[in-house]
């Protein structure tokens, strides 16, 4: 195991180098891209899916050779919530192997040397120990709701060890936490919880229902870190951070479902009832992050949940007309 350790000033990125934000129209790539642009950087680089297919291994490679990025952070990625990670496993599984072996094996073809891969928390097993400590990795079994998605994750992680050890590449890998913010997915089903109930309780008041159905026992604790605070741990790692290890993202508190839905519920205005529909599964019963490692480095989140998802809301209203909701 690399020791966790401070890089020395070569990993101080210059402004003007060009950076690839692969995902960069997603919810964690378009926040890391709003965060680089406000911290001075010049020269990003970003394609969307139309204009680059990461599952098309020729398209990637030339893309690469074209644009000859300095540093590639890998926010690209198929998410959804359990709903969508239950019925669309293959998917799942080919499409995040497909874009992330791509991105690699191209970066390293054109000798990129600083590179940060974004997984998913649902990387650990499901009954890991509370909080989840990097070392719990392959210490367990998964949640099966979404394994195909977390052995893809997994997969990245060991292609970033193995390019350190078998090309000496400075390349880090990130875990974390559920995230939410401004340009999120709000489908009502398809999305992750939080984003989900914004539109559904949004829904709900509109309409005037009286109540509003939320899956599983409402049990199951979660951790949810603003997209904003994901951006600025990003770029600190960037240039903080040189270790196989991977490392956790997150804000090291967590909530209960239960308590999540009446938070949004208030922040919304929704009055009516909140009614539990057991026979919807509730996934692991608790996936907090242990955040030592990141914070002895001197990285805290800073934006509290209440705050998050009242801002997140606000973004909601205001970009109702073409939110993402597939």
């Amino acid at each position: 195991m690399d020791p966790v350790s401070i890089p020395s000033p070569a990993f101080a990125i210059d402004r003007s180098a060009r950076v690839y934000v692969a995902g960069h129209r997603g919810l964690a790539g378009s926040a890391i891209w709003r965060h680089l642009e406000a911290s001075g950087f010049v020269n990003l680089l970003g394609a969307t899916s139309s204009e680059l297919d990461l599952r098309d291994r020729p398209e990637v490679f030339a893309f690469m050779r074209e644009s000859r990025p300095d540093v590639v952070i890998d926010a690209a990625a198929r998410v959804g919530g359990i709903l969508a990670n239950s019925t669309y496993p293959a998917d799942f599984l080919s499409d995040n192997l497909q874009m992330q072996l791509n991105i690699m094996d191209a970066a390293n073809s054109v000798d990129v040397d600083r590179l940060l891969f974004l997984g998913s928390s649902c990387i650990y097993p499901k009954y890991a120990p509370q909080p989840i400590k990097e070392t719990a990795l392959l210490t367990g079994a998964l949640e099966p709701t979404n394994d195909a998605y977390a052995i893809a994750k997994i997969a990245g992680i060991m292609q970033v060890q193995s390019y350190r050890r078998q090309h000496g590449r400075h390349w880090i890998s990130a875990m974390p936490t559920n995230l939410y913010g401004p340009g999120d997915n709000f489908h009502p089903q398809n999305s992750h919880v939080l984003p989900s109930l914004i539109r559904r309780f949004d829904e709900a008041k509109r309409e005037g229902a009286s109540e509003v159905v939320i899956w599983g026992s409402g049990t199951p604790r979660r951790e949810f870190l603003h997209v904003d605070d994901l951006a600025s741990a990003v770029l600190f790692l960037l240039e903080n951070y040189d270790s196989s290890d991977t490392i956790n993202i997150g804000v090291g508190t967590d909530l209960p479902i239960r308590g999540l839905a009446e938070l949004i519920a208030r922040t919304v205005g929704f009055s009516g009832e909140l009614v539990q529909d057991t026979s919807k599964p509730d996934g692991t019963p608790q996936k907090l992050l242990d955040v030592s490692r990141l914070s002895a480095l001197g990285w805290h989140s800073s934006i509290e949940l209440e705050q998050g998802v009242a801002s997140t809301y606000k973004w909601f209203l205001a970009n109702s007309g073409h939110v993402r909701a597939k």
